[in-house]
């Protein structure tokens, strides 16, 4: 049996790991400044995180949500903890996709509406719902294609209000920080705009963290980089699990929850838990959410200084690089020359860099001494 191609694939096959470090299966290593899509957030095979794994696999890995699981109360103590949204309720899941699907369907039975609103640059996910809100047509089916899905330009409130005015719309998602879309931050004013009209017209503001976060920005999510700002419903996967698949719905306490609402056989089950918990702890323990926002700071400046550079947007270690060329010949010789990964974004000319919280200076220092070499050439 042959796999289904449809990633198109770096020619290196890494068969170790440890912290920001990758060795292919030749011994060459490698500097990953991409953690497989912003899900390596305390550091690839993290000992606390193994430990936790480990000890969980020797007593149970899984039941499903018909028995009292009570690893999972602590997972939702521990993250309103962090987060401070003790508030919250949790529902947990798989993936990112799956949350985001969740949320748009808890934002349409409190509306008894069907429409949503998302913005340019979007990514949602590649199920149902998830895609028709996903900004790339290539990716949506003709059996996902929603006619009361609307795709708005990107920091047009405007057009969201007009949209609104039609009273069809349940609800309006958009990321914390584009991720996919090359590093967009959404300014303060536009999502305060959002949150003001949502409650005008009785519509649910969506707050897609699945990338943004887990103190990837310096914040625990990139929203709370605005004061005050309490979205309806926040959906959140990758670093979540560090690489064990897990996903979660936060959901505000006006939400009343009942028997079948929601429901996943996988979601939430003694392993994924443990493995979101070690996340956490390291998190806390090991102070990653400064150390994302002070190292990134540092590296934003080090790289707005490179002439070659057009732009440098971002928030802690999820950062956006605007090239003046195409960057994919520039990712290219960073992992053939230099032995670093990064990743791509919807603009051929963009770099992105989302690296583990947990790397250090000397590391990033030396994907500038590189970048600087290729553009000078």
């Amino acid at each position: 049996m042959n796999l289904f191609d449809v990633y198109p694939l770096i020619p290196v096959t890494i068969a170790k790991a440890e912290g920001s470090k990758l060795w292919d299966d030749e011994g060459n290593q490698y500097l990953d400044l991409y953690g497989g899509h912003a899900v390596i957030s305390i550091g690839h095979t993290h000992p606390h995180y193994v430990k936790r794994i480990q000890d969980q696999l020797n007593q149970i890995a899984f039941y499903s949500n018909s028995i009292q699981i009570p690893i999972q109360k602590a997972y939702a103590a521990k993250l309103g903890e962090l987060s401070c949204l003790h508030q919250y309720q949790l529902f947990l899941c798989n993936s990112g996709a799956e949350a985001n699907e969740n949320a748009i369907k808890m934002a349409s039975f409190a509306t008894g509406k069907s429409g949503f609103i998302a913005y340019s640059g979007s990514f949602h996910g590649r199920t149902s719902g998830a895609v028709a809100l996903t900004d790339n047509p290539k990716i949506i089916a003709p059996s996902n294609e929603r006619s009361d899905f609307h795709i708005l330009p990107f920091g047009d409130l405007d057009a969201t209000e007009e949209l609104l005015k039609s009273e069809s719309i349940a609800g309006i998602i958009i990321e914390g920080i584009q991720g996919v879309g090359g590093i967009q931050v959404p300014s303060s004013s536009f999502l305060k705009g959002l949150d003001k009209l949502c409650k005008a017209y009785g519509a649910k503001l969506i707050l897609d963290e699945v990338q943004s976060g887990f103190s990837r920005t310096g914040r625990f999510f990139a929203h709370q980089w605005v004061e005050g700002l309490m979205p309806d419903l926040i959906t959140m996967a990758k670093g979540m699990g560090n690489g064990f698949p897990i996903g979660g719905l936060l959901i505000s306490p006006e939400f009343k929850s009942s028997y079948g609402l929601l429901g996943t056989t996988f979601g939430g089950n003694h392993l994924a838990c443990a493995a979101g918990l070690a996340v956490l702890e390291v998190i806390e323990k090991e102070g990653l959410q400064n150390k994302a926002l002070e190292l990134g700071d540092k590296l934003i400046e080090e790289l707005k200084a490179i002439p070659q550079i057009q732009e440098v947007r971002g928030k802690g270690l999820m950062i956006g690089i605007d090239l003046d060329r195409d960057a994919g010949p520039v990712r290219s010789e960073l992992v053939s020359k230099y032995k670093i990964f990064t990743g791509s974004a919807a603009n051929k000319q963009t770099i992105r860099l989302l690296p583990p919280l947990s790397i250090e200076w000397n590391q990033l220092n030396s994907f500038i001494v590189a970048i600087k070499e290729i553009l000078s050439n």
